[in-house]
């Protein structure tokens, strides 16, 4: 991770923060990624059908037509009649990276921006979700050429998802709808999934219905993406503070003491709020930080996810 922060782009006095990721970058980050995941796998479910899987249903007599690679040549050695291995099969697993590309995840003051984290989130997601052909589905929202890339097997849901990210580089500014976000994702998924929401959740929690709606049907986990600046002010003089969404401009004193404590006070209790809610909609949730390696958050909570699943 070190090493791909160490070619972003060089900040300058007019970008304080770090710029877009580069294609090239981004498939290095990809690759970076797939290295520190791969010990994770998806999919481990049990089924009642019989087929090509890893557990062992049963060993039975051999039958014209079976697999000769199938053979159980040990129980054939005891018997001396060809023996076959039945497997349970695996249940093909859909995921779904529920992706915000608005306007503000463009905002980042620390290692990187919160839309760099989110990009990395959702490729160490696909890449758990795409182990054994499980399949991988993407909805992007917050810009205004949304789109739902359909679930796909293996290598090609991943690419999909890095097409995705590439189009929605440089959003415009509106204002973030989940509510539509969950209704879109609620209509694609029309089978039990994984429902994964990468955002930096900032908008008015007007979506709690439509989140319960999604979550009554499907396991929905929400990865929410944050910068340190947006918890606490630094104290750098008279500045304007710009909502990247609406627009709207507002000029504080960060000199103020007395400001900065309620900004933090506010912006902790938004916070609390925020997790309070997804709690109570039963969604698991875990924070990642713009600064720091956020991969390391990351990959314990969907190891936690796993034994309790």
């Amino acid at each position: 991770m070190r090493a791909i922060d160490a070619l972003a782009p060089a900040r300058t006095p007019s970008r304080p923060g770090p710029g877009p990721l580069p294609d090239a970058l981004l498939r290095a980050l990809d690759l970076t990624i797939a290295r520190r995941v791969e010990g994770l796998l998806a999919g481990d479910y049990r089924s009642g059908l019989l087929g090509v899987g890893t557990e062992l249903a049963q060993v039975r007599p051999y039958e014209p037509g079976d697999d000769v690679r199938r053979i159980d040549w040990n129980v054939t050695a005891r018997t001396r009649i060809p023996h076959v291995r039945v497997q349970l099969a695996e249940r093909v697993m859909t995921t779904w990276i529920v992706l915000d590309t608005s306007a503000s995840m463009t905002f980042g003051t620390a290692d990187r921006r919160k839309a760099d984290v989110a990009e990395g989130a959702a490729l160490a997601l696909a890449h758990v979700a795409t182990r054994r052909g499980n399949r991988l589905g993407v909805v992007t929202f917050g810009s205004d050429d949304s789109l739902v890339v359909p679930p796909r097997q293996g290598r090609s849901g991943l690419l999909g998802l890095l097409a995705a990210l590439r189009d929605h580089e440089q959003p415009e500014s509106r204002q973030t709808s989940f509510a539509e976000a969950f209704r879109r994702t609620a209509a694609a998924a029309r089978q039990r999934a994984l429902v994964a929401v990468v955002s930096d959740f900032r908008a008015p929690p007007t979506w709690r219905r439509e989140l319960l709606q999604l979550a009554g049907r499907h396991d929905v986990i929400a990865v929410e993406i944050r910068d340190p600046r947006e918890q606490e002010l630094p104290n750098v003089g008279e500045l304007w503070l710009v909502d990247p969404e609406t627009g709207r401009r507002l000029r504080v004193d960060t000199r103020s003491a007395k400001l900065r404590a309620r900004f933090a006070e506010a912006a902790s209790a938004e916070r609390s709020t925020l997790a309070g809610t997804l709690a109570g909609l039963g969604v698991r949730h875990v924070v990642l930080s713009t600064s720091g390696d956020w991969l390391r958050v990351l990959v314990p909570f969907l190891r936690r996810r796993r034994r309790a699943a």
